[in-house]
């Protein structure tokens, strides 16, 4: 049978979530503490790749079983038990046997964090960024990011991918007490692609760079005119959408 898990880790001690050699991934911890809960081995596929040092609130990952997993809530704490502090597991869902963590999902949402004055209880979970934006400015760059798809400019390069083909469905900035939150939904991101977005949307914030600046980067495709990426600790998955799954 094939279930669903819905988690959430503090991405700050990983290599990001996909296992690769010589270095600590979520995906390796979870697939571990399956295959001995389960007594079989067991393997993950997640709904997508995070950075290193990027969180998520909301992941969702699927794997196969022969076991019985009829006591949801006792599997739930069993498994939270042997996971380290930073992952947690939130549910457990049975679906389709074809039904794919990765290729089923719909959307992606992602939110930035900045904080602008000084703060130790915010240091290791958003960025400090002690300037001054425009938020109008910013957020009518994100309407100009809606009228394109092809994110080639803010994509890191040599990737693997197919294509930079991406379908942005919403973006803004927003205030929330003394942060200033980036948030934006797509069908898929690139590598770095959120944190490119944002390190060049703070220049535009800044008045270091124009809107017709902002649409020239994108329809040059070129990383290297792009703004620099912010830092990977402020910056986190907080939901993935499936047409199955309830919210």
């Amino acid at each position: 049978m094939r279930y669903f898990i819905k988690l959430s880790f503090n991405g700050k001690n990983y290599h990001g979530w996909q296992v690769q050699e010589n270095a600590h991934a979520v995906q390796a911890e979870l697939d571990q503490a399956l295959s001995v809960l389960l007594k079989e081995q067991i393997n993950t596929t997640g709904c997508g790749r995070t950075d290193t040092g990027v969180h998520a609130k909301v992941f969702y990952v699927h794997f196969d079983t022969v076991a019985s997993l009829e006591k949801k809530e006792d599997f739930i704490h069993h498994l939270n038990c042997m996971l380290p502090h930073d992952i947690a597991i939130h549910d457990l869902i049975q679906v389709a046997d074809d039904a794919h963590a990765r290729f089923d999902a719909v959307s992606r949402t992602y939110e930035y964090f900045l904080y602008h004055e000084k703060d130790p209880f915010l240091k290791e979970s958003a960025y400090f960024f002690p300037y001054q934006s425009d938020l109008e400015k910013m957020n009518h760059a994100c309407s100009i990011l809606k009228e394109y798809d092809d994110f080639s400019c803010f994509s890191k390069t040599r990737t693997q991918v197919k294509t930079n083909i991406c379908k942005i469905k919403d973006a803004n900035w927003r205030k929330e007490n003394s942060q200033t939150i980036f948030r934006i939904s797509a069908d898929r991101f690139l590598r770095n692609m959120v944190r490119a977005i944002v390190g060049t949307m703070l220049e535009i914030g800044e008045h270091k760079i124009t809107e017709q600046d902002f649409r020239n980067i994108i329809e040059g495709k070129s990383r290297s005119e792009a703004g620099f990426s912010v830092p990977a600790h402020g910056l986190y998955l907080v939901d993935v959408k499936y047409t199955f799954l309830k919210e």
